[in-house]
């Protein structure tokens, strides 16, 4: 089998560890504690290791694994404009229960602009009382 990863490149303990399961033959690595700049370049997202340091040479090594972000953390979301992965832009927050799979989920997007001024006005009216 080819090598698998570069020879003095950072992975992750537990990557190493599950590698080494995988392959019939043994891997030599050592573990290494690592800073802030390096620990924040040693991730699963791509675009998350770009967006700290080294860009151009992150980003090509990139390109040529043709690597893939799934964009699952919250700091890729932010930095492409996505939904951040928490609260109600967390889609893996909602299960469904087994006995309640035929209970339709539903739900509904209020837009605060449908109302008429008066509405606001009726609502805020101690705030307004000089415009009525």
């Amino acid at each position: 089998m080819s090598n698998v990863f570069s020879p003095g490149e950072l992975i992750g303990l537990l990557r190493a560890e599950r590698t080494g399961r995988a392959l019939e033959e043994a891997i030599c690595y050592r573990a290494i504690l690592l800073g802030i700049t390096k620990a924040s370049l040693n991730t699963q997202s791509f675009i998350s290791e770009a967006s700290f340091q080294e860009t151009a040479r992150v980003l090509a090594k990139a390109a040529l694994r043709g690597r893939i972000d799934w964009l699952k953390g919250l700091k890729e979301n932010v930095v492409l404009g996505g939904m951040i992965p928490v609260g109600t832009g967390f889609k893996g927050l909602v299960h469904r229960s087994r006995q309640h799979n035929n209970i339709p989920l539903e739900t509904k997007k209020k837009n605060l602009f449908e109302g008429e001024m008066r509405d606001i006005l009726f609502h805020h009216r101690e705030l307004f009382d000089f415009c009525i």
